[in-house]
């Protein structure tokens, strides 16, 4: 990285270095932020694989008195589960008159912008087109959208190794565990007692590319999103354990408010699929 500080410090025309020492710097501060991060991350790891602080300190080649201080500087570990720079969270349009957002939709992004905020990581809300066509090959995307509503995310879903959306005889969506058949359908469109929760997809699936990973939310209403935010914000640092950084998916479940719709507890159905590596 001191090459590309020697790169921008070596330019002449003072128009293009501004903007290049602008990008640099910020590139810089988020690589500062991302390595701080990690190095809390080993230390807890370290103490809590039977590592003692002068162990560490030895390690770092540092005083206990300043392992103890970085123990709790930087953002919190589970910050890489969203993404290391900025997190784009994208929701879907939806056609009629005038294209709009559903109000869960919103909420949901604007949730998962407050949470990413909460681990120190910026964040922007983007739109998916009602074609559901989206770049899927970029870093730290989330995506709320279903299969109904890109083909995108309908074949992304479809490489997905334990969980399947399935449309039912009746014509209600449901999710299903690929491998013991398992099928989880909305409470709320029980035909007979119907109720005001739903359940959604979590998922890590790889870029079509290859080059990376991206985050998939899809409810089987789109107040199962919502309910997927409220799950993160509740157990982020417990899917991070779990899981980390590697592919996997999962059924969450939420129950809401009647009128607003407003979740009001949300909880895992399947518990973490972790998929195999290829």
């Amino acid at each position: 990285m001191i090459e590309e500080v020697r790169r921008v410090s070596a330019m002449q025309d003072h128009t293009l270095r501004v903007k290049a020492a602008v990008d640099l710097m910020t590139e810089l501060q988020s690589a500062v932020i991302e390595t701080s991060r990690m190095r809390k991350e080993s230390i807890a790891w370290l103490r809590k694989n039977g590592h003692s602080m002068a162990d560490v300190a030895k390690l770092m080649g540092v005083s206990r008195a300043r392992v103890s201080q970085l123990r709790d500087a930087g953002p919190p570990p589970e910050r890489a589960f969203l993404g290391t720079q900025q997190v784009q969270v994208a929701v879907p349009l939806r056609p009629g008159e005038r294209e709009y957002v559903a109000a869960e939709d919103s909420s949901t992004g604007q949730k998962l912008l407050a949470l990413a905020q909460s681990v120190q990581l910026d964040g922007e809300l983007q739109y998916i087109p009602v074609t559901g066509e989206i770049d899927l090959n970029r870093d730290d995307l989330v995506i709320v959208c279903g299969p109904k509503t890109s083909p995108k995310a309908a074949a992304a879903l479809g490489q997905d190794p334990r969980l399947s959306f399935e449309t039912l005889p009746d014509g209600r969506w449901a999710l299903a565990e690929r491998e013991s058949g398992r099928v989880f359908t909305s409470p709320s469109d029980d035909p007979r007692d119907p109720a005001p929760a739903d359940v959604a997809y979590l998922g890590r699936l790889p870029r079509p590319d290859g080059q990376g990973t991206f985050i998939l939310i899809a409810g089987v209403h789109a107040v199962g999103s919502l309910g997927v935010a409220h799950y993160l914000t509740q157990n982020l640092a417990a899917l991070y354990e779990e899981a980390g950084t590697s592919p996997f998916s999962m059924v969450v479940a939420c129950d809401y408010a009647r009128g607003d719709k407003s979740v009001t507890a949300s909880r895992s159905a399947s518990g973490v699929l972790l998929h195999e590596a290829p």
